[in-house]
């Protein structure tokens, strides 16, 4: 009869492909247990968005079954913490942050932030969304939400929810409208974004996708002093312009020690609706040149599609509107490779905590 240690000593040869280390070493094999010819374990995966789950659990099956055993497999996900937090800090609930900058406006860093923030609660990860854009929140707009919020028993902010993310704005806070300006200075621009993060009860949160506003100003700092940031998802466009701006967002998120998670190149080429020829209107960057520019990898391209600006302005983001759609798909590979970049990074800080330790 097959042992627990025959068993462990297998499936110790799988490894994850994105973070280079054995399954049993990470602990993703839990209540192994033997009867007769059959063997039952939980498979606990880094993440549910991993590109690379279905093969991993592929492998685990076909090394137990060479053993002359039949795997019982119960999987599950625990995506792993990317920030070092104490139980008595902000957003203690909260594994990850994820800031998205650009260097510039315009370039659909807002429509990239809500539709990640779908892709990513889709694979069943708890999903929040910080609108940190004061002057000009957009992200209300985009999820059909209005003003309005509710404090809780504990006198804190409760978000709203739309689709099972949990929603932060001060466009939920002023009245939608041109004539509602907000004229603010620095100082009171920083208080409010820490009041986003300190008196909002965001709970229990896998991923907290922060839509910061354009440049390297107050709002990124306020960030990143205020909490640990897992990385950063570099949000461009094609041209130099573009490309030359965003590097400096970037390079500012490096000087502060936060990690860029990679780099979205938005509006990458334009389909014809009529021909479906695909046009670089804007240029063309290669995966290499970015990955150059920007010490990080190239996460995918988002082509200009007009289902995803209606779907910004009618507030059903394209990965509500057209779920199967070719730039759905591209959002959700975008998403995957985050979660697996954020694995990457929460493994490192769990590394570097062993060897401090």
């Amino acid at each position: 009869m097959v042992t627990v240690d025959e068993v462990m000593n297998a499936l110790r040869s799988i490894k994850d492909p994105e973070l280079n280390r054995d399954i049993v070493s990470m602990g993703m094999i839990k209540d192994l247990s033997i009867d007769g010819s059959k063997v039952t374990f939980t498979l606990e995966l880094t993440t549910p968005a991993c590109p690379y789950n279905s093969e991993i659990e592929q492998e685990v099956r076909e090394k137990v079954k060479a053993l002359g055993v039949e795997p019982i497999i119960k999987v599950t996900a625990r995506v792993m913490e990317g920030r070092a937090v104490n139980a008595s800090e902000i957003l203690a609930g909260v594994k990850n942050v994820i800031a998205v900058a650009s260097g510039k406006g315009g370039v659909g860093k807002s429509t990239v932030a809500v539709n990640l923030a779908y892709a990513l609660a889709s694979t069943g990860a708890r999903v929040g969304l910080l609108d940190a854009d004061i002057y000009g929140p957009s992200v209300p707009l985009m999820l059909g939400l209005s003003p309005g919020l509710m404090v809780n028993s504990e006198n804190r902010i409760v978000p709203q929810e739309v689709h099972g993310i949990k929603v932060m704005s001060m466009g939920l806070v002023t009245t939608r409208g041109e004539e509602n300006v907000g004229i603010w200075r620095g100082p009171i621009i920083s208080g409010i974004i820490k009041q986003f993060l300190t008196d909002v009860d965001w709970g229990e949160l896998d991923y907290l996708i922060v839509d910061l506003p354009p440049g390297t100003g107050d709002a990124p700092l306020t960030l990143a002093q205020t909490i640990p940031i897992t990385g950063v998802v570099i949000v461009t466009t094609p041209q130099d312009v573009a490309m030359n701006i965003a590097r400096k967002s970037a390079l500012m998120f490096k000087k502060l020690n936060i990690p860029i998670i990679g780099v979205v190149e938005n509006m990458s080429y334009f389909i014809c609706p009529h021909c479906s020829k695909e046009s670089r209107v804007f240029g063309y960057s290669s995966e290499e040149k970015i990955e150059e520019r920007f010490g990080a990898p190239l996460l995918g391209e988002i082509p200009l599609h007009t289902s995803i600006m209606e779907g910004s302005e009618t507030g059903k983001p394209i990965m509500l509107l057209e779920p199967e759609s070719p730039y759905a798909r591209a959002v959700e590979m975008i998403a995957r490779r985050v979660a697996g970049r954020v694995s990457i990074i929460a493994a490192e800080m769990q590394d570097a905590s062993v060897i401090q330790q």
